[in-house]
């Protein structure tokens, strides 16, 4: 499933084209895989709204892969034919700039996005450098590993960014296929942690409570306590600001968004300083994720045994998938069958 331009959802239902592409060959250094799923993101619709726009077109969307290793290229030695692997929004960094060399590889200038400057995973196959391909856990099956390669990797990130301690007070703004599974990981990291959700709608509200959440309100509702932490998976600004409204003195809003859209941008005219960011708040971006965020991610998942709550889709139904994530349809997560 190729995009081919740019352009509105509300306007084009049906921005993947289903077309034959050839073969992909691997280069030195990298491995191809027979795609089995891959799960569908939000960041996937800045893409093909133009917010988040690939460096060329046509482009295979697509960085939750799952799939198994089906050709070797020259110098691999990490997978062997038949290897179940994953691909996450890291396809590549430069491995040499200092950011790379301090384990900040997701902040290098030469990071490439899988699905995004490279063909990924809407696709019966793909390739990817053998050293950021993942080894998959044998605790799941495909579809279920498959969400937790970015919603629940830059979840991961963005958990362990708002500093928190066992017995804090975290919120959430935004329920769906990231936040659920950071719900997931608090349950399991931070016992004594009362987990508070911002959602626009009551049966995510409900959603949020059955997996454990203590109090469930609406976006622009206030918490019953002032919260230590709060992580913002949102497309919109709306939330920031009210989150702002929701912390205690000293705490920590982490937005976990690749891009904001512009359509409540006014929304920020009723930011305050005094309300919002006095008593030092502080508000921290959440930028990609490294190699080592995706693989610590994996092993703690699948010790807690945390496995996502998702919906399959066949590949011919992804422009479906994506309308249904635009319009705000989630439970947890979403996933392509391919193969």
């Amino acid at each position: 499933m190729v995009l081919n331009r740019i352009s509105s959802l509300k306007e084009n239902k049906h921005p993947l084209e289903w077309v034959d592409i050839p073969m992909p060959e691997p280069k030195t250094w990298e491995i191809r895989i027979k795609v089995s799923v891959c799960g569908v993101c939000h960041t996937e619709l800045d893409e093909i709204e133009g917010r988040l726009a690939p460096p060329k077109l046509p482009i295979v969307l697509g960085h939750q892969v799952v799939g198994t290793v089906e050709k070797l290229g020259e110098g691999t030695s990490r997978f062997k034919l038949g290897d179940r692997v994953g691909v996450a929004w890291i396809f590549s960094a430069c491995g040499k700039c200092t950011y790379c060399l301090e384990g900040n590889e997701n902040l290098c200038d030469d990071f490439k996005a899988t699905g995004k400057d490279v063909n990924g995973g809407y696709a019966e196959y793909m390739n990817v450098p053998e050293n950021y391909a993942h080894p998959v856990p044998d605790f799941f099956d495909d579809a279920e590993i498959a969400p937790l390669l970015c919603a629940g990797a830059i979840g991961y990130r963005s958990l362990n960014l708002t500093q928190i301690k066992d017995g804090n007070r975290l919120g959430l703004t935004g329920f769906g296929a990231s936040a659920h599974l950071v719900l997931k990981i608090v349950k399991y990291r931070y016992p004594n942690t009362q987990v508070h959700i911002f959602a626009r709608k009551e049966e995510e509200r409900q959603f949020a409570k059955e997996l454990g959440a203590v109090w469930a309100g609406n976006t622009t509702d206030r918490a019953p306590e002032k919260l230590d932490a709060i992580i913002d998976t949102t497309p919109a600004w709306k939330p920031v600001v009210e989150a702002l409204g929701n912390l205690k003195k000293g705490g920590r809003l982490v937005i976990n968004a690749i891009r904001k859209e512009d359509s409540d941008k006014d929304y920020l005219l009723q930011l305050r300083y005094q309300d919002h960011l006095w008593w030092e708040k502080e508000i921290k971006s959440v930028a990609n994720v490294t190699s080592k965020d995706v693989a610590d991610f994996l092993l703690l998942a699948a010790e807690a045994k945390i496995k996502p709550e998702f919906q399959m889709f066949d590949l011919k139904e992804a422009n479906k998938a994506l309308i249904e994530l635009k319009e705000q349809y989630i439970r947890g997560a979403k996933v392509l069958r391919i193969s």
